[in-house]
């Protein structure tokens, strides 16, 4: 295994773990009330913006060869990077 191949399935790995963190929320959002489960909602779909913005970044990563490859890398870890805050920051929020 190559170190591309070494870096597309840890980032695979952070992606499906932020993933079933999203869908644990989103779970929760209906056992809620109304109200509350409307600003969970909004949360949980600013959520998943990110989660798609993320998992397309990624396949252009994985289609990508020598530069454009590392230039898709950073791009790939700034979006899991603010997927993961804005998860953190959800779950903290909405406990």
């Amino acid at each position: 295994m190559d170190k591309k191949e070494a870096y597309q399935e840890k980032l695979e790995a952070q992606f499906k773990l932020l993933k079933a963190k999203i869908d644990e929320m989103a779970a929760k959002a209906d056992k809620m009330k109304a109200e509350a489960k409307m600003d969970y909602l909004k949360g949980i779909d600013a959520l998943r913006a990110k989660q798609e913005d993320a998992k397309r970044k990624m396949k252009e990563l994985t289609a990508s060869g020598g530069e454009a490859y590392k230039d898709l890398k950073a791009g790939v870890d700034s979006a899991l990077f603010d997927l993961k805050k804005a998860v953190e920051s959800a779950l903290s929020k909405f406990k």
